[in-house]
């Protein structure tokens, strides 16, 4: 279409040509007719939006109005309304105050209880609360004020939260005014606002009366019934069901304005009503209470109804006949009792035969015996607590039964302990455990009262302090503790105790804890600590320290006479090594002067003589050489004097010093050294004297354990940037105490056996090892013999000063 509005041509006849060419006009168009179209609809989507946010808005501006209106319909009420929204939120507060509150105080302090009502009801209430927010139990209480006002507290669900309502008692619940004196039940102070707060709550058919006596509310009980009599009723016109003037006429008999009355009065088939109406101002309010001919109630116990059904502790009240005249519903929640199923005038034997039936009573094995035990109750004359009822679900139920009354007749109330015996249970054990805990304690403990009085110890306190047991049970005050214990020990007991009771009688509240040791007559060492317990009671502890001090002062002493023998060995090593170099340099000399002929010409043996002095010189210049080096190591002052070093040299000095230890026998070479320096070592920076020695302790080592003759070889190679110097031999294998000096110079010298002084040349290698920050290892070799490998740095100044 839009192809041919597009182009006269088309109009007169449509062939390619005339399509192709008008292709370009028709896109144009329709994509125009589009964002046309598009805008349209966005306009008129938009048009709608704001159409919407403007009746949203209206709607909750209306919304919130309302809930303003309602707030302030609640907040202009006589009574208060608590809310909890939600676990997370505070509560809200709706109402006045001043309709509970003295003057002045703001509506928060409603929930302080303890400060407007009776201890007993502050408690009441508190638990009902707990009880509705946790477990969602509703409630309905009638409280005492501490100005003696009558105040219903109702707590009910509120979605996901909770709410309570607290108003002032415009009358008194089912009938409590009937029979209740003037004083109690008299309400001047109550307007028709109040009154019809507290009607519409009230379970029982209810209206209030303008002064005229015209019927001006009547709660929803009140229409039910006068629909179940077919009047015709509604909120803004009541149906009469009580003649007004037979009330007027009660009252005129009654005498008293002020005084509620109680009239009878039949309505139809449904039955016999007691009203009870009474003043407001402003006119007058009531409520009908049916009657139930086939349980009447005892009069004396009618005016406890309300209390009782409001009470959650479970009750139930029998008559002389075993009739049930009077129960509350915590009776039937307790006994998961259908309401509908119980009924006034029914046997107690029923009642308990259903509850056995159902597996609620206890197992008894005789319950008719049971059963006749349980119902002497009516026999009583004083109340009583009759045995614990152990219930198949686990729970156990604490009965009491009193005397209904002058005619007989039974009261029970029920409660269920179970908590409290787990309660006691638990204690129990703490207090089991507590004492197992204080009996195992090697320390004696003690806690003293304010008063005090000693009210926690055990048996190791009368060993401590020579206590009779007997006393500490009697839980003695500190001054007869003090008196025990000045008989026990008569020289010091008296003032030991007189310093510890000052901690205890101190009741500064600044005071700090104390600690201390005492130093008793007979010699013991007793450690004390006094310390403050938060309850204000005070805990002392004592240890008998004596045997571990005695202990400590002896390690002390043995200590000490350690480091004075460890201080004497070393002067002792170093004296004696001193000493002995002077007569050993003559030995060497004259040695050396014999064999060189100048004093006369030796024969054979006698140059071999010369021989075997100057080897064993040389050996124990050596060992005197490595007990001074041992001591510099032991006192820390041991210090290296790395230079550059040529390994070679190094070599030939310690061979040169073997040559000397093991001198040629007879001409025969008593040990067969074999040296392989590899060539191209690189710089070596070390102690040379230290390194000499190592060398020589090794290879001295090798020849000992090495038969005459046998080989001995010293490798000498390097590695990047380290000295590896390998000694083997063919001997025989190395043994654990040789193995042991190489790694611990304490266990090597405390060896029970070492060959020729090993012990301590291998300590010596270890030591100059490790001050040139190398490593040592030994290796057996196959078939036999030993290999040790000893690496070091290549420059020993840097491996010390890294160290």
């Amino acid at each position: 279409m839009t192809l041919v509005s597009a182009s006269p041509a088309l109009a007169q006849g449509i062939t390619a040509n005339n399509v192709m060419g008008a292709a370009p006009v028709a896109i144009a168009l329709g994509a125009g007719a589009f964002a046309l179209i598009a805008m349209a609809l966005v306009r008129r989507m938009l048009r709608d939006n704001r159409l919407a946010r403007s009746r949203a808005a209206e709607q909750i501006a209306g919304l919130r109005a309302r809930v303003d209106e309602y707030e302030a319909l609640l907040s202009g009420g006589r009574e208060i309304i608590v809310l909890w929204a939600s676990a997370g939120e505070g509560p809200r507060f709706l109402g006045q105050a001043s309709a509970l509150l003295p003057p002045g105080r703001r509506a928060e302090a409603v929930l302080d209880f303890a400060s407007w009502l009776g201890e007993a009801d502050a408690d009441r209430i508190a638990r009902a609360i707990e009880n509705l927010r946790v477990g969602g139990r509703g409630f309905e209480l009638t409280l005492k004020a501490s100005d003696g006002r009558t105040v219903r507290a109702s707590g009910s669900l509120l979605g996901n939260g909770a709410a309570l309502r607290l108003r002032p008692a415009a009358i008194a619940p089912q009938g409590e005014l009937a029979a209740a004196p003037a004083s109690q039940a008299t309400q001047t102070a109550t307007d028709h606002a109040t009154a019809r707060t507290v009607l519409a709550s009230l379970g029982k058919p209810a209206f209030l009366r303008d002064g005229a006596g015209r019927l001006v509310f009547a709660n929803g009980a009140y229409h039910d019934l006068a629909r179940a009599l077919g009047r015709k009723t509604s909120e803004s016109q009541p149906a009469e069901l009580v003649d007004y003037g037979l009330l007027q006429r009660n009252r005129a008999i009654l005498g008293d304005a002020r005084k509620p009355q109680s009239t009878m009065v039949t309505l139809g088939e449904v039955g016999d009503f007691e009203v009870v109406d009474f003043p407001v101002n402003g006119g007058s309010a009531g409520y009908l209470h049916a009657r139930q001919d086939s349980a009447p109630r005892d009069a004396g116990l009618s005016h406890l109804s309300a209390i009782i059904d409001a009470l959650a502790t479970p009750i139930a009240i029998f008559n002389p006949n075993r009739e049930l005249v009077q129960f509350n519903r915590a009776y039937c929640v307790m006994w998961d009792i259908d309401p509908n199923w119980l009924k006034l005038g029914m046997d107690e034997r029923a009642i308990l035969d259903k509850l056995r039936t159902d597996g609620k009573l206890p197992n008894e094995p005789d319950y008719q015996g049971w059963r006749t035990r349980h119902l002497s109750a009516y026999q009583l004359r004083i109340p009583k607590e009759l045995e614990p009822w152990h219930l198949p679900d686990g729970r156990t139920v604490q009965v009491i039964a009193a005397p209904a009354g002058p005619k007989g007749g039974v009261i029970y109330v029920f409660e269920d302990i179970t908590d409290q015996l787990n309660l006691k249970s638990q204690h129990k054990v703490v207090l089991d455990v507590q004492r197992s805990t204080l009996n195992a304690l090697s320390e004696a403990v003690a806690v003293f009262g304010t008063n005090g009085r000693l009210t926690l110890s055990n048996p190791k306190l009368s060993t401590v302090w020579k206590l009779p047991a007997n006393l500490l049970a009697e839980t003695p005050h500190i001054d007869q503790i003090a008196e025990a214990a000045a008989r026990a020990l008569p020289e010091d007991g008296a003032t030991i105790w007189r310093d510890l009771k000052r901690s205890i009688i101190d009741l500064n509240p600044t005071r700090s804890d104390r600690q201390g040791r005492i130093t008793r007559a007979d010699g013991k060492l007793i450690d004390y600590a006094i310390v403050r317990l938060p309850d204000g009671q005070t805990m002392m502890t004592f240890l008998d320290v004596t045997e571990s001090a005695n202990y400590q002062r002896v390690l002390k002493e043995r200590n000490d006479a350690l480091i004075t023998a460890d201080r004497l060995k070393d002067a002792f090593v170093q004296n004696v090594s001193y000493e002995l170099r002077s007569p050993l340099t003559n030995i060497i000399g004259f040695a050396d002067l014999l064999a060189s002929g100048a004093a006369g010409e030796l024969n054979d043996k006698q140059h071999s003589y010369t021989d075997f002095i100057r080897a064993s010189s040389a050996t124990l210049g050596v060992l005197i050489d490595n007990i001074l080096d041992l001591a510099t190591v032991d006192a820390g002052i041991a210090e290296l004097q790395p230079e550059s070093q040529d390994v070679a040299t190094l070599v030939d000095k310690a061979r040169a010093g073997l040559a000397a230890t093991f001198p040629d026998i007879d001409g025969e070479p008593s040990l067969n050294l074999k040296i392989i320096v590899e060539p191209d070592l690189p710089p070596f920076i070390a102690d040379g004297t230290r390194i000499v020695n190592v060398l020589y302790n090794l290879l001295s080592n090798a020849a000992r354990f090495s038969e005459p003759g046998g080989e001995v070889r010293l490798t000498v190679s390097g590695r990047t940037g380290r000295i590896q110097f390998v000694v083997e031999d063919e001997g025989a294998p190395m043994s654990e105490e040789m193995r042991v000096a190489l790694l611990d110079r304490n266990e090597a010298l405390a060896g029970p056996v070492r060959q020729r002084g090993a012990g301590l040349g291998l300590s010596i290698v270890r030591a100059f090892v490790n001050m040139h920050g190398g490593t040592i290892a030994v290796e057996r070799r196959e078939p036999r013999g030993t290999r040790v490998v000893v690496s070091l740095p290549s420059d020993a100044a840097m491996a010390g000063a890294a160290e």
